[in-house]
């Protein structure tokens, strides 16, 4: 077998049975491009020549040793670097580097049952493997059909997920041929697959398989193929806009126009928002300034800025905003964001400077309207009303302070210690020590049993040393 390689020492031929089968037929294709196997094979009685590369997949792969999640991230950049050593030989010596790339893409198999990829970095980094090795087989003239054909085996048999929207990339790399190739075995396998289960809903397969194949005709440009899978399928939101970007690269406008709105008519049926429906929209307003059409492109930013006011539906509407008009634009959309909520006006009037809107705002919020402040929007609100407001800085650091210990969130307890010691120097700065001392009571009678808190609480309060 010719993956005996590297690996016969470590995993079983059972294990490897079904890899070992896809290179052996290989086999024949590399002795007649001039490659004897040497690379990869190995006697059982008797050792050969291993390419120093695939012996330093071994090394950095580890096999047999589990890899845990905080040791992944850098485990994954070693790999990635000897990944970056293989590339380098793509265009000096294809064939090897091809060989090279399946082999590590299979050991990557085996090694995903001792890794813990909680953060997706393998994954990414096998991804990435599969690019190279189509990168490296059309630089050394492989059979586009043979490269579809694996490629496809690797798509359909993935236990672990590495080829999940992999067609996304794929795109990207794939030449004519290639793409043509591949595009002929989904669709191959599209059709074969039943397109209702038992209960009549559409099968799963048949809508994975279809989404791959768009994904891919979107990457020809194939829009008549497009849209015939589509009549067999349904027409969708993302297909309406897959298509208008077609037609809006080959600078038919109206065309891609016509299919935006059909878009946004199908997306208007379905009470869920999608990220379709926002892009949808912004290339309608694209496509209309585009036509000669600024005013409707404008009412329609203004629309949807009124229906959700924040600081995104704000930069887009103020791109169609002509520039003698935009401070009165501005002003009107400030007293439209006044209905929004906490969390999206604070970043607005943040970004927009409008600090004396946003105290105001501040100044009527309940205690529990600014617990429910994430921390990513209350920390650096309190940090920056802390010199000219100290009094709604103080709020801020508590309601950051309450939000830890009212879930009981022991770990970040320090936190939370931090930002009650900064509540009181603001409300010593603000001469506020009453509000000061009835945030004391509080703590004080609500979370007493929590001593691992309330002993470097007391401290705070009575100015000792700080807490450790």
């Amino acid at each position: 077998m010719l993956f005996d390689v590297v690996y016969a020492t470590c995993y079983d031929d059972d294990d490897l049975r079904s890899l070992a089968q896809n290179l052996e037929a290989m086999k024949g294709e590399w002795k007649a491009a001039g490659i004897d196997g040497e690379m990869c094979t190995m006697n059982r009685g008797k050792k050969k020549q291993i390419d120093p590369l695939a012996q330093a997949i071994a090394a950095a792969l580890a096999p047999g040793k589990f890899i845990s999640h905080a040791t992944t991230w850098s485990f994954v950049d070693d790999v990635e670097d000897l990944a970056g050593d293989i590339a380098k030989i793509i265009d000096t010596e294809p064939e090897r580097a091809a060989l090279l790339f399946e082999t590590f893409i299979a050991a990557c198999h085996e090694k995903a049952e001792e890794i813990d990829d909680s953060s997706g970095n393998f994954g990414m980094l096998v991804e990435r493997l599969f690019l190279d090795w189509i990168k490296s087989r059309q630089a050394a003239k492989h059979d586009p059909d043979e490269t579809a054909k694996l490629l496809f085996t690797w798509m359909e048999n993935d236990p672990h997920g590495f080829c999940y929207n992999l067609e996304r990339q794929l795109v990207k790399v794939l030449d004519k041929k290639g793409l043509a190739a591949l595009v002929g075995q989904i669709r191959a396998r599209f059709e074969s697959v039943p397109s209702r289960d038992e209960q009549r809903s559409p099968a799963y397969a048949h809508r994975k398989w279809g989404g791959v194949l768009k994904t891919l005709l979107a990457g020809k440009r194939d829009i008549e193929a497009y849209k015939a899978l589509c009549e067999q399928t349904e027409f969708k939101p993302q297909d309406c806009l897959a298509i208008a970007k077609i037609y809006h690269n080959r600078r038919r406008r109206q065309d891609a126009l016509a299919w935006v709105e059909r878009g946004l008519a199908i997306a208007s049926s379905d009470r869920r928002r999608s990220f379709d429906d926002h892009e949808l929209r912004q290339m309608q307003r694209a496509l209309l300034a585009k036509i000669g059409r600024p005013g409707d492109a404008l009412q329609s930013a203004w629309a949807e800025y009124e229906a959700y006011p924040s600081i995104f539906t704000y930069k887009e509407l103020m791109r169609y905003v002509p520039e003698q008009e935009k401070i009165s634009w501005h002003q009107k959309a400030m007293q439209v964001s006044e209905k929004g909520d906490l969390t999206t006006q604070i970043e607005l009037w943040l970004k927009m400077k409008e600090i004396d809107r946003l105290v105001s705002r501040l100044r009527k919020a309940t205690r529990q309207e600014l617990e429910d402040l994430s921390h990513f929007t209350a920390e650096p609100l309190a940090k920056k009303l802390k010199r000219s407001h100290p009094d709604i800085s103080a709020r801020v650091y508590c309601a950051l302070c309450m939000r830890i210990i009212n879930a009981g969130k022991s770990k970040y307890y320090d936190a939370a210690l931090d930002n009650i010691k900064s509540a009181k120097k603001c409300y010593d700065k603000a001469g506020l020590n009453a509000d000061w001392q009835a945030v004391v009571a509080d703590v004080r009678q609500r979370h007493c049993r929590k001593k691992g808190f309330m002993a470097a609480f007391e401290d705070i309060v009575s100015g000792a040393l700080r807490h450790v």
